[in-house]
């Protein structure tokens, strides 16, 4: 390789005096070439050595080699120039030499290189005809697309590229990586018979969920197997490979765009920090805990009652993310003892509580653990927390605080109403109040598939219950970053995740049956059992006397109230509740909710 770039540099020398001089070189200036020749050798040979340029695979080469011979053939004639002018004053030497010189030099080392990755791209684009080698088209004509596209070039022998498709006019004709944009989706099934597609690959990562929807029932209408390119939030670093592409999954038809997070400010309170999350065995503080780690904390603290889910978090964390500064501690967040020693042990800079008990007919069924581990539970870790001097405090809440017909959700209003008497001192409090995230323990999707692989039926309660859903990993990334918000010394905020369009179940059963291949109430039957106790139509994100303000983050809000919570009010109320609590008195304890809560009506729907 660098014998072929020296033997370059002697013919980039060579022509730029025959250019120089229509090709016919006095004697003169060709023993002057015969004298510079040697340095221009010693100098370019070893830039090229200095700067890495025989590191790298010429068969791999790309537009960053080119940038790098950019800049490196630019060096080299400046310093020859310098050192000419130096040695021989440039007395003689035509000035223009060395600028054809350099153009010759680029142009010759980057099509040596062009040369070598065209003739490895030919011989392995010989093996198209191996057994097993699938057409495929590709939906999507943007930045997703092109990246799956440059991976699918890449792998002639699996796979031949027949184009795209995007609804964009503006795109049709034109061409990624040698292959044309063929026209709209619409027209996806043509162009899958013209072309004997064997494949689709949809990478639309920031379609609509109408448009996912419509996209979906389009590739279900060829009869050929389609996948999707995951979402680039959860690509690491941005690389994209043939065997990220999965089947489509709901999320993808809640149309939920890829979150853009500050992930400076989020650094500024995580990293070097210790981290408390409790409740991190559950589904959002196990993801918590998974995001957390990102940030390099200095430890995380995990707390968590359920001793199998803490065992395996802490396993993940070691083992697989390979972060092993994590303590566990295995209790209650109601134990008072244990939780003020926690906290006077470890000093975490920033909790994470999301310790609770959320499902909804439980509850109503046993309200005391709700006032147990939700209201006294927050309560005594909020406690510990200021003794603690503990910098932030975020609170996972829920859209069912809003207006709660149910104990569970008039519960998670009262934690909120804690946090926002505590808050105005060296602690700052928050809440980030959002709906159900799909996939977590208790949710409807994973029910669903089971009842759809069982054959049915598919229960939902009501036609017409709606509820705002978004993926674990969206709501834990938007909780982080709600914890960055706000001046220090303040506090007592509630965000509000932006949960887009509210999902109708029985629509979100109807997408899962036909995601599995079957048709709904043909080959799964869906039936209605009405709506559970404690349970609503219909979620809200903010209650009547609030107010809505957007924030700096596109899917944060904050909720703005004029009320102000003070601490010796609630107290005594708190004091009932405990004891009704621990008479299993469940009318009494809804009754003092109902006081607490004034918006709280636990028979309405």
């Amino acid at each position: 390789m660098l014998l072929a770039d020296v033997a370059i540099f002697a013919l980039a020398l060579y022509a730029a005096y025959l250019f120089r001089f229509d090709f016919d070189v006095p004697e003169r200036f060709s023993s002057q070439y015969q004298g510079l020749l040697k340095y221009v050798l010693v100098f370019k040979g070893a830039l090229f050595l200095l700067f890495g340029l025989y590191r790298g695979m010429w068969r791999y080469t790309s537009l960053d080699d080119f940038w790098r011979l950019l800049r490196v053939t630019a060096l080299q004639s400046l310093i020859l120039v310098s050192f000419v002018g130096f040695r021989f004053s440039l007395i003689g030497v035509p000035r223009s030499i060395f600028v054809i010189d350099w153009v010759l030099t680029l142009v010759l080392c980057s099509g040596l290189r062009l040369t070598i990755r065209a003739f490895y791209t030919r011989t392995f684009s010989l093996a198209r005809q191996a057994p097993g080698r699938k057409d495929v088209l590709v939906v999507g004509a943007k930045d997703a697309a092109e990246k799956i596209g440059r991976e699918l070039m890449a792998n002639p022998a699996h796979y031949n590229l027949v184009g795209f498709l995007d609804d964009d006019p503006d795109l049709k004709g034109r061409t990624i990586h040698g292959r044309p944009v063929l026209g709209p989706v619409g027209t996806l099934g043509a162009v899958a018979e013209r072309f004997g597609v064997d494949e689709i690959f949809l990478a639309v990562s920031e379609a609509s969920a109408e448009e996912m929807r419509r996209m979906v029932e389009t590739c279900k209408g060829t009869g050929l197997p389609y996948k999707i390119l995951p979402a680039m939030t959860e690509i690491i670093d941005g690389k994209v490979d043939i065997k990220t592409l999965r089947d489509i999954d709901y999320l993808d038809l809640l149309g939920r765009s890829p979150v853009n997070l500050d992930t400076g400010r989020i650094r500024q309170y995580l990293c070097g920090q210790t981290v408390l999350v409790t409740g991190c065995g559950g589904s959002i503080g196990s993801e918590l805990c998974r995001q957390s780690v990102r940030y390099r904390p200095d430890r995380l603290v995990l707390v968590d009652a359920g001793e199998y889910n803490l065992y395996q978090i802490e396993m993940e964390l070691r083992h697989t993310l390979g972060f092993d500064r994590c303590v566990t501690v295995l209790g209650s967040v109601a134990d008072a003892p244990l939780m003020e020693r926690t906290f006077r042990e470890h000093r975490p800079s920033a909790v994470f509580h999301a310790a609770a008990y959320k499902h909804v007919p439980m509850l109503e069924r046993n309200p005391w653990q709700a006032v147990r581990n939700n209201i006294e539970g927050s309560r005594t870790v909020m406690r510990a927390a200021v003794e603690a001097g503990v910098e932030r405090f975020v609170v996972v809440s829920t859209d069912k605080a809003v207006r709660p017909t149910n104990v569970m959700g008039a519960s998670k209003r009262v934690t909120e109403l804690l946090m926002q008497s505590l808050s105005g001192g060296p602690t700052r409090f928050m809440a980030v109040r959002f709906g159900n995230v799909v996939g977590s323990s208790g949710s409807v999707v994973p029910l669903f598939r089971r009842q759809i692989a069982a054959g049915g039926p598919v229960t939902v309660t009501h036609p017409d219950v709606t509820r705002y859903f978004m993926s674990i990993s969206e709501a834990t990334q938007l909780i982080l970053q709600a914890g960055s918000m706000g001046d220090a010394g303040t506090g007592g905020e509630v965000f509000v995740l932006d949960m887009g369009v509210p999902v109708r179940i029985a629509d979100m059963a109807r997408d899962l049956i036909r995601l599995s291949g079957k048709e709904p109430g043909v080959d799964v039957e869906i039936v209605f059992t009405g709506l559970r106790e404690g349970e609503k139509l219909f979620e809200e994100l903010i209650t009547e006397g609030e107010g809505i303000v957007r924030t700096e983050h596109d899917k944060i809000l904050v909720v703005g109230s004029a009320a102000t919570v003070r601490s010796q009010d609630l107290d005594s109320e708190l004091a009932a509740l405990s004891r009704a609590a621990a008479a299993h008195d469940g009318e009494a304890i809804r009754a003092i909710l109902g006081r607490l809560v004034p918006e709280y009506s636990p028979n309405s729907n």
